[in-house]
């Protein structure tokens, strides 16, 4: 299913279709330009030294949303330098403070649960996912995200590019912008 940028129409037609048509027209011309612009720069080369970080969090953090985090990749945990991955869990009946995202866009995959976002001025809008939703938060659209199960937990995958985790949230009183 494939909702509009501007989340007004829904239509039942895959995804892929709509895809596929104008996809299988570009292919040989992607990869005839993916050939010459490899062919035009040196030659990639591996990097040899660099490890590969591998995160266990054996316990959660509080973030300024007052959500348990299980922090795993950020700059602190592994070096990166472009992107963190976390994982958040809403407790049943739980919601995040209003807040948004300074400068960065925000990735999620819903794990386990269903979870209404209300967002934009004034939280005025909402949206209900569950689980198997991947997510967009834009940057920095006000929202929070509430746990509508009263007896589950819901859990979910965080992905931003930004490298530290909590540096660029920001609260948000929703009762400002109304």
């Amino acid at each position: 299913m494939i909702r509009s940028m501007d989340n007004h129409a829904v239509t039942d037609t895959p995804a892929l279709d709509l895809l596929a048509e104008p996809v299988a027209e570009l292919l040989p011309e992607m990869l005839d330009d993916r050939h010459q612009s490899l062919s035009a720069d040196s030659d990639p080369q591996p990097d040899l030294v660099a490890d590969i970080v591998t995160v266990r969090p054996e316990s959660e953090t509080l973030t300024r949303q007052r959500l348990p985090y299980f922090v795993g990749i950020s700059e602190a945990t592994a070096r990166s330098t472009g992107i963190s991955m976390n994982l958040v869990v809403i407790p049943p009946g739980g919601a995040a403070e209003p807040h948004f995202h300074r400068d960065y866009e925000t990735a999620i995959y819903l794990l386990e649960g269903r979870v209404e976002t209300r967002y934009g001025a004034g939280l005025q809008q909402s949206v209900i996912h569950q689980a198997g939703d991947f997510i967009f938060i834009p940057p920095g659209v006000p929202h929070q995200p509430h746990n509508l199960s009263t007896t589950e937990p819901a859990r979910a995958i965080v992905s931003r590019n930004d490298p530290n985790e909590q540096e660029n949230v920001v609260l948000y009183d929703p009762n400002t912008h109304r």
